[in-house]
């Protein structure tokens, strides 16, 4: 699901092969937009909240007018199902992930494929975009998160710590925080710079899902159902 920035409109993703806009305040259903053929398994918002971009197991991302519900484009390229995408700060890139072991980033105004970034050796699950839209990472079931430098494709650097596959992650605004979801139960803060571990916490089930709230807050979500709400608490100096 993605929020807009204002807090009235929220997009979801699901399996009935549709995005759909919702009124947060009341919760009412706006509209749904249709056009995937499989699965819709992630969704990303512009800043603006015009522009919606989904992705879904039938291989390729939509890119949609929020308000008509018109589909603008569609993005292809991807040679498996596609699990995730995100949008940098000003919606003219998109990162997407896939079961075909790569990331990709777009030109969301010409639907052009701008490159592929491939390391990870099992289907990528989850990637988050800095706000500049220079940085990405991504989240790999073969149990690490890869830093990408998106404008040269280089690899940065590799996060080694989860025992099971990483599903999520998330990006802190000034873009040196990451935290990541695995189904090893646990949710991992990493210093991006460092290759650090910052931080840990331990689900009950598999962590599935993770996003920043503010500075220092993380939100998550794990197989049991459960949200968290984590405060990270740093020693003194730290940012």
């Amino acid at each position: 699901m993605a929020l807009s920035a204002d807090g009235r409109r929220a997009v979801s993703a699901s399996r009935d092969k549709t995005p759909k806009v919702w009124e947060v305040e009341t919760g009412r259903e706006v509209r749904t937009m249709q056009g995937h053929s499989e699965w819709v398994t992630g969704v990303a918002l512009s800043a603006d909240g015009r522009r919606a971009v989904s992705a879904s197991w039938d291989e390729t991302l939509k890119v949609w007018d929020v308000e008509t519900g018109v589909e603008v484009r569609t993005l292809q390229g991807h040679s498996g199902g596609v699990n995730g995408v995100a949008l940098s700060a000003d919606g003219r890139r998109a990162g997407s992930v896939s079961w075909d072991q790569t990331l990709k980033v777009w030109d969301v105004e010409t639907g052009l494929e701008v490159r592929t970034l491939q390391g990870q050796s099992k289907w990528v699950n989850g990637v988050a975009l800095s706000v500049d839209g220079r940085r990405a990472v991504s989240a790999s079931w073969d149990q690490t998160l890869e830093v990408w430098d998106v404008e040269t494709g280089r690899e940065v650097r590799t996060l080694q710590g989860h025992s099971r596959g990483v599903i999520g992650v998330a990006l802190s605004a000034e873009g040196r925080r990451a935290v990541s979801a695995s189904w090893d139960k646990t949710l991992k803060v990493w210093d991006v710079e460092t290759e650090g571990v910052v931080a840990t916490f331990t689900c009950d089930g598999e962590a599935e899902c993770c996003a920043w709230m503010g500075t220092g807050t993380i939100l998550a979500g794990d197989s049991l159902g459960r949200i968290h709400f984590l405060t990270l608490e740093l020693p003194d100096g730290e940012v």
